[in-house]
């Protein structure tokens, strides 16, 4: 199948005229174990832009977010931060402005919103601004909330933080399609109004595209579709059923 890109050496997602990338992979591999993952993959995220990556059930999307974050070290190429090589940890990056959103609804269940908002490195007045719901819940403790609600505190505590890019894995997983909308449309004005980099992977793929700029479609590991979401998305039907559908064998 033939899918229009933008051309960049070395990447061929990447759209040309844009300020230099807060976050790459250049010919990353990693895995687990020492059996890769991901092989060979080329990745930019730039400020302001949404990037989405998607991929059926085990084609190295988590790989590739824990490697760009630094949980997981390279056994080949590169993960470039702020515009140099970096090697550095997960919680280095994170004073350097990097945020990490997972699946997991990472807050503490026995502190209350108002607390797990103040444990942030950022403004609660900020997220509350960005998720006024949380106003209603601020003295509740946060392992009373939904999981929708979780979710929502911990994008919101993440997201006034300002950070210079935010990867968020499956945030939406199990949320009810209500919740999903608001986190997705969080995070691009995020990109928008703060100039923040997302690279999100997602389980809702037509919800992906409508948010994104760029798309990344990995498959066994290895990237085989990359390009601008509008151009992609016309052909989301083919994408689905060739790529997003079922498990791959990493």
């Amino acid at each position: 199948m033939s899918v229009t890109t933008a051309t960049r050496s070395g990447d061929p997602g990447a759209a040309p005229a844009r300020s230099a990338p807060v976050l790459e992979a250049r010919n990353l591999t990693v895995g687990y174990g020492g059996i890769p993952a991901v092989r060979d993959l080329d990745l930019t995220v730039h400020p302001g832009e949404v990037v989405a990556l998607l991929g059926a059930n085990g084609a190295g999307k988590t790989a590739t977010i824990l490697a760009l974050a630094g949980e997981l070290k390279p056994m080949g190429g590169a993960v470039w931060w702020l515009g140099r090589p970096s090697r550095s940890s997960l919680a280095r990056r994170a004073r350097e402005g990097l945020a990490l959103v997972t699946e997991e609804k990472s807050v503490f269940m026995r502190l209350t919103t108002s607390e797990n908002l103040r444990l942030g490195r950022g403004d609660p007045g900020k997220a509350l601004a960005m998720f006024p719901l949380l106003r209603d819940h601020l003295q509740r403790k946060a392992g009373l909330l939904s999981g929708g609600q979780q979710q929502i505190l911990t994008l919101a505590r993440a997201l006034a933080s300002s950070p210079k890019a935010l990867l968020a894995d499956e945030l939406s997983l199990g949320l009810a399609p209500i919740i999903v909308d608001q986190l997705l449309a969080a995070l691009r004005r995020a990109a928008d109004e703060q100039g923040i980099g997302v690279l999100l992977v997602e389980q809702h793929a037509r919800n992906a595209f409508d948010v994104a700029d760029r798309v990344y479609v990995l498959q066994r590991g290895r990237c085989v579709l990359s390009g601008a979401a509008a151009d992609m998305e016309k052909q989301f039907a083919q994408i689905e059923h060739s790529y997003l559908a079922g498990s791959a064998l990493e």
